[in-house]
């Protein structure tokens, strides 16, 4: 199965160190693979050096791929922690 579905990032700082660590800590609690397509790239969410390069600040879409059985619940997981704003607010 494969999910796609753009997130906004909405905490002020946008994705700097520690949201960015709660973010791969998410991805990587699912089996299917999960990328992050944004600007003409593409990162793997589970890389926590991958994610930094991004440098995504508040208000930019990220559009967030996952491919695996757990594939929505993956998307859901990732779209919940974004909405809580990484817990950081």
């Amino acid at each position: 199965m494969e999910i796609a579905k753009p997130l906004t990032l909405i905490n002020k700082e946008g994705l700097h160190a520690r949201p960015a660590v709660k973010l791969v800590d998410t991805a990587n609690r699912f089996k299917s693979d999960i990328i992050i397509k944004t600007d003409g790239r593409e990162v793997n969410a589970k890389s926590m050096m991958s994610v930094l390069t991004l440098g995504a600040a508040m208000g930019t879409v990220l559009h967030f791929v996952a491919k695996g059985d757990d594939a929505r619940d993956a998307i859901v997981a990732i779209e919940a922690l974004i909405a809580a704003k990484f817990d950081e607010e």
